[in-house]
């Protein structure tokens, strides 16, 4: 009598990381990394918002510089994706919608949602939130080195750089060198971005 051997795999990990990437900056990428490594993730998938339902401003980049911004970004990185579906969908961008997406695709993962300690404070305010909770795993990326005042996991690293402050330096033509993938400075160049001061 032959015994059958089961093989139980380990579930699939997978992160989505959403934002404006209004330019995406090494600060973005390494807390991405930081996440791969502390959480065990198979895949960051990089998701650019048309736009974000709780912010004032619409991104200064079209949606289709920022994501070709992503894309070069993390060209011949195994473990990073980037989804456009948010720019394919009428705007605003819910995370729910994307999440329900995404998990038709990838229907054997457990999904993380990374998201900026910024964001934190207006979560309860996200669309179908109590949906969202039951179905992702939050993770805070934190770059301040503020004391958390929250329950969720935490990925941290102290890094001083913001899309707002590139925007400021390429409008005073400051170099943005190292704060950026020479990639995407050879992007922000050629398309003439963010030339103006943006508020």
């Amino acid at each position: 009598m032959s015994v059958e051997r089961i093989t139980v795999g380990r579930l699939k990990k997978i992160a989505i990381y959403g934002g404006t990437f209004d330019p995406i900056h090494h600060a973005h990428l390494i807390l991405a990394c930081e996440a791969i490594k502390t959480l065990d993730l198979d895949k960051v998938i990089l998701v650019p918002a048309a736009i974000s339902p709780l912010k004032k401003a619409a991104p200064v980049a079209s949606g289709e510089v920022r994501l070709a911004m992503v894309q070069a970004a993390v060209k011949g990185e195994p473990k990073f994706e980037v989804d456009q579906c948010e720019l394919l969908r009428p705007p605003p961008s819910y995370t729910i919608d994307t999440v329900k997406e995404i998990r038709r695709r990838e229907c054997d993962a457990s999904i993380y949602c990374l998201i900026g300690e910024d964001n934190v404070g207006q979560l309860s305010r996200w669309h179908r939130f109590a949906e969202l909770e039951k179905i992702v795993r939050f993770v805070v990326l934190d770059r301040s080195g503020k004391q958390p005042s929250h329950c969720y996991p935490l990925i941290h690293r102290r890094l001083d750089i913001s899309a707002t402050e590139i925007r400021r330096r390429v409008a005073q033509r400051e170099s943005i060198r190292y704060f950026v993938p020479e990639s995407v400075d050879e992007i922000i160049q050629r398309e003439k971005l963010y030339r103006e001061q943006s508020q």
